[in-house]
């Protein structure tokens, strides 16, 4: 995996904005339509094509494919980060066709995770969760129960035709655009085993079964030369929708079982091509009941990655570069901290982004920061103004390393 050896070197945390061509397609396709296998994929080859070319010109150096393999049919449905693996996983039946016998464990019931409407942010400020012209479709989406499909057999991986689109699509524009570097996002188990599950004995029977599943995921992208992202924003987000809010020893120790599962999923892999995303949840809310990133960071690096990307630009969580002052970075590690967020409309400021950039590097070393973003941009924000942060971010490295170096 690159480092910062000679100047700030950029990323981002995965979702961009799909074409207008490719949000059509994935719309007929999920109304039922019938639409050609080559069709469908010379559109997706084009718009991953463009969009790696389109990081580049922005200031981007360590690109991804935008998640466009994953479905998203909309402008502002931001969900294709998880319930894609419904796509590429067996063992899920639908859940309005699954009879209601029984408990359905979710994964969290001993802690009692809630529904999103009685997320404790959302008991909170329930008069702008509820009031249509405060709470925005972005900011409302969230709060829409996911009609999730229930696991009724023994998880399998069925997505390896989908992957390797994936891997192929981001190859060949990563050669077209003349870079050796990339990524490609894949959901944690902890993140994706929130469904409910009707098959096995335990929760963590459940989890680790989706983990080994998903491992096939996780190790073609690495086969493939290319980085493997895991994005697990349900380790912090989880503690919102435990109501009432738990010790926060029960806490880690239920999170603890979900990093024993990725951990399982990830033997073997080489840490060097693995990085970790987490985020308190993309929407746009008060987000006052976040679980301190003080308190679950020694959770973040048991996870058995190279790099470690983290929200650290917007209001509720910018103050948290000072948990770098006691916590050191392991050697060899790298921080990809967020200098951009996907939560507001304001482009940010180069110099701010520069000065976001030099704080960390004054903790963890120049070499070990690699710039990101907050969150994915796609469905959260215009695609005008997701594709100015990433110009904001690519000028604020160049100001970082000019004074750097």
């Amino acid at each position: 995996m690159k480092r910062s050896t000679e100047r700030i070197l950029t990323s981002h945390a995965g979702s961009l904005p799909r074409p207008d061509n490719l949000l059509a397609l994935n719309k007929r396709r999920g109304s039922g339509e019938t639409i050609a296998a080559q069709t469908f994929a010379d559109a997706l080859k084009g718009a991953v094509a463009d969009t790696v070319r389109r990081q580049k010109e922005a200031g981007i150096d360590i690109p991804d494919d935008g998640e466009f393999g994953k479905a998203m049919s909309a402008a502002t449905d931001y969900g294709a980060w998880w319930n894609y693996a419904y796509e590429r996983l067996g063992g899920f039946s639908p859940s309005d066709k699954v009879a209601a016998t029984g408990p359905r464990r979710s994964g969290v019931a001993s802690v009692g995770l809630t529904t999103f409407a009685n997320r404790r942010d959302w008991q909170q400020f329930s008069r702008f969760y509820l009031d249509p012209e405060s709470a925005t479709l972005l900011g409302s989406a969230a709060r829409r129960t996911a009609n999730r499909p229930v696991c009724t057999g023994p998880v399998t991986y069925t997505g390896h035709a989908a992957v390797r689109a994936d891997i192929d699509n981001l190859r060949q524009a990563l050669k077209a655009a003349n870079l050796d570097e990339g990524f490609i996002c894949s959901i944690a188990p902890g993140s994706f085993a929130r469904s409910g599950d009707l098959h096995y004995k335990t929760e963590e029977e459940f989890i680790f079964a989706v983990a080994d599943a998903m491992r096939e995921e996780y190790k073609a992208i690495v086969d493939a030369g290319l980085v493997l992202q895991l994005d697990d924003p349900s380790l912090p987000d989880n503690w919102d929708m435990i109501n009432p809010e738990p010790p926060l020893a029960e806490f880690k120790k239920f999170s603890r079982v979900r990093v024993d599962a990725l951990n399982h999923a990830l033997r073997g892999l080489p840490e060097d091509r693995i990085r970790y995303h987490i985020c308190w949840g993309s929407w746009h809310g008060p987000h006052t009941t976040d679980v301190p990133l003080a308190d679950i960071v020694d959770l973040v690096l048991a996870v058995h990655a190279q790099a470690y990307s983290v929200e650290a630009g917007n209001v509720r969580h910018e103050h948290e570069w000072r948990v770098w002052q006691d916590v050191k970075l392991p050697d060899g590690k790298l921080l990809i901290p967020g200098v951009v967020s996907h939560s507001t409309n304001v482009v940010e400021h180069p110099r701010l982004v520069a000065d976001r950039i030099i704080r960390f590097a004054q903790l963890v070393g120049r070499e070990n920061v690699v710039a990101g973003t907050d969150c994915g941009l796609g469905g959260r924000i215009h695609e005008q103004i997701a594709w100015a942060k990433l110009a904001a971010l690519g000028e604020g490295a160049r100001l970082a390393s000019s004074e750097l170096w």
